[in-house]
C-alpha cells in the first residue's frame, strides 16, 4: 500500500508538470471521464472565451488530479463534481484548505444499479438484493464460470468504490463478478444486449443519454439511510473496503461546478461566472445525448448551445 502512495503521488507529479504549459492559458479546465463533464467543458469554454475573451484550454483528468491541480495552480475547474462521492475531496481543498470554491447551484443526479426492461421480464429480477441469489446470478453468467457479471463502473471513478462497498454490503459480491472497465465499453454492451435480447444488469445514473436510448428498470433498495452509509474511498484510508457499509440506496446526488478560489483574483470575471453556471438533469442529459449518441463534434455543439440559450448565459454574466 505505501508503494501505491508513492506511484500514485509520482502520476500526479507528472500530470501536474505536464499540465505547466498551460499557465499560458487565462483558465484551464479539467475534464474526467464521461460523457456529462465533457460537454458542460466545451459550453464554459465558450461562455468564457465568447463573452470575456479568455484563452481556455480542456485537459483531461483524474478527478484527484483536477483537484490537486486546481489548488497548485495548474488548472482552474471542475466542471462537474458528483457529491456525495467526492466529499473526500471537497472536504480537504473547500472545507479545509479552501484552495477550492464550490458553484452552489448543483444539478440534481440519481445513482443506481439497472437492467433492461427485458431483462426484468426474462428473469424477475426487482430488486438489487435479488442478486445474492446464486440461482438469479446464473442468469447473468455470460463466461460459464457460475457467477453473473455486473458492471459497477469504470477505474478511477469514486463511484466505483462505492459499487464494490455495496457489493460486499448487499453479499453479492459473492454471487457476481464486479466489472471496471470504460463506461463506452459498457454501454455498448448494454446496446448488444438490448439488441440480441440476453439480461444484463450494470450501473447506471442520471443525468445520462442511456435512459433516453434505452427502458431501463432501476433495481429497487432500501431507502438511503444516514446511519447505514458508512463510505471511506481508498485515499483515505488502506482498509477502506474492510471498514465501510453502505447497504441502502445512494441519496440523491449534486453535481457542482468547483474551481480555484485563486481565479477570483487572476480571473475574477470568470470566477463571478463560474460562480452563477446553473444547469439543470434535463439540459444536461440533452447536451450528453448530442454528444454521445448523435456523435455531435463537442465544440460546433457547444457553440450551437450556447446560441440557442442566451438568456439562461446571459443570467451567469450579469
Amino acid at each position: 500500500m505505501k508503494l501505491n502512495k508513492i506511484f500514485s503521488s509520482v502520476a500526479v507529479a507528472a500530470v501536474l508538470s505536464a499540465a505547466a504549459p498551460a499557465y499560458a492559458a487565462d483558465v484551464v479546465i479539467g475534464v474526467p471521464n464521461w460523457p456529462s463533464v465533457r460537454v458542460t467543458a466545451h459550453v464554459l469554454k465558450v461562455v468564457l472565451e465568447d463573452n470575456l475573451g479568455l484563452e481556455v484550454e480542456l485537459q483531461n483528468g483524474t478527478n484527484p488530479v483536477v483537484f490537486e491541480a486546481m489548488d497548485s495552480g495548474a488548472m482552474h475547474v471542475h466542471p462537474e463534481v458528483w457529491l456525495p462521492n467526492q466529499a473526500n475531496l471537497q472536504n480537504k481543498f473547500a472545507v479545509e484548505k479552501k484552495t477550492v470554491s464550490m458553484n452552489p447551484n448543483g444539478v440534481a443526479g440519481d445513482q443506481a444499479m439497472c437492467v433492461t426492461k427485458g431483462t426484468a421480464e426474462r428473469t424477475g429480477i426487482s430488486a438489487l438484493s435479488d442478486l445474492t441469489d446464486p440461482d438469479m446470478a446464473k442468469n447473468f453468467d455470460t463466461d460459464g464460470d457460475g457467477k453473473g457479471e455486473i458492471w459497477i463502473g469504470a477505474a478511477g471513478w469514486a463511484s466505483t468504490n462505492v459499487e464494490k462497498i455495496r457489493a460486499k454490503s448487499y453479499g453479492y459480491a459473492e454471487t457476481m463478478n464486479l466489472k471496471e472497465i470504460d463506461e463506452t465499453l459498457a454501454l455498448a454492451e448494454v446496446d448488444n444486449a438490448v439488441a440480441q435480447k440476453k439480461n444484463i444488469v450494470f450501473f447506471c445514473y442520471t443525468p445520462h443519454h442511456m435512459f433516453a436510448l434505452h427502458d431501463l428498470v432501476m433495481l429497487k433498495e432500501p431507502a438511503y439511510d444516514e446511519a447505514k452509509w458508512n463510505v471511506i474511498q481508498p485515499t483515505d484510508d488502506p482498509e477502506w473496503l474492510e471498514k465501510s457499509e453502505a447497504g441502502v440506496a445512494w441519496n440523491t446526488a449534486r453535481l457542482h461546478i468547483f474551481y480555484a478560489s485563486k481565479l477570483a483574483e487572476s480571473q475574477p470575471a470568470a470566477a463571478d461566472v463560474l460562480s452563477k453556471v446553473k444547469l439543470d438533469t434535463a439540459a444536461v442529459s440533452a447536451m450528453t445525448y448530442a454528444l454521445v449518441v448523435e456523435k455531435q463534434d463537442p465544440e460546433a455543439f457547444a457553440k450551437k448551445w450556447v446560441s440557442e440559450n442566451g438568456a439562461l448565459v446571459d443570467s451567469w454574466l450579469n
